[in-house]
C-alpha cells in the first residue's frame, strides 16, 4: 500500500509542477512521468516504513492522514534532482524530524501497533545475605 497517490501529489504541487520534475526524457512530453512519480512515491514509503517498523504494523492497513501528509512532502522532495526550493527543502526537513519523533513514541499514530518486547523476566529478584548478628550469635552479649 503507497502512502499517497499521483492525484493527492497533483491536489497539492499542481500538474506543472510535477510534469516540470518528472518530464525528463530527451523528447518533452509534456506529461507526468508515471514511472518516475512511482519510483519516488515507492522511495519516499520505503523510508517511512523504516522509522515505522520498530513500533507499527506494517503494512499499515490505512495511512493515516499525517503519514499521507509525510509521504507526499518527501516524494516531492525525492523528485528534485537538483537543489529544491527552501519551502520543498523545509517540509522535508519537518517530515523526517516527526518520523524520528514517530520512531522514539513522543509522536503516536492511531493505528495498531508492536507489543514492546518484554525481557522475559517477571519482576526483579533478590536474595538478602545472612545476617551477621543475630540473638544466637549475640548470646551472652546482650
Amino acid at each position: 500500500m503507497t502512502y499517497t497517490t499521483l492525484d493527492q501529489l497533483t491536489d497539492r504541487y499542481g500538474e506543472g509542477m510535477l510534469v516540470s520534475l518528472t518530464d525528463r526524457g530527451e523528447v518533452v512530453t509534456g506529461a507526468v512521468d508515471l514511472d518516475t512519480v512511482n519510483q519516488a512515491i515507492a522511495d519516499a514509503d520505503a523510508m517511512i516504513d523504516g522509522y515505522l517498523k520498530g513500533r507499527y504494523q506494517l503494512p499499515l492497513a490505512e495511512a493515516p492522514a499525517q503519514v499521507s501528509a509525510l509521504s507526499r512532502a518527501i516524494t516531492i522532495w525525492n523528485l528534485h534532482i537538483y537543489d529544491a526550493p527552501e519551502k520543498i527543502a523545509a517540509d522535508y526537513k519537518d517530515a523526517v524530524r516527526q518520523l524520528k519523533e514517530i520512531s522514539q513514541g513522543v509522536i503516536t499514530l492511531d493505528v495498531a501497533g508492536v507489543e514492546p518486547k518484554t525481557s522475559g523476566s517477571q519482576g526483579v529478584l533478590t536474595t538478602d545475605r545472612e545476617r551477621p548478628f543475630t540473638g544466637q550469635s549475640l548470646k551472652g552479649f546482650i
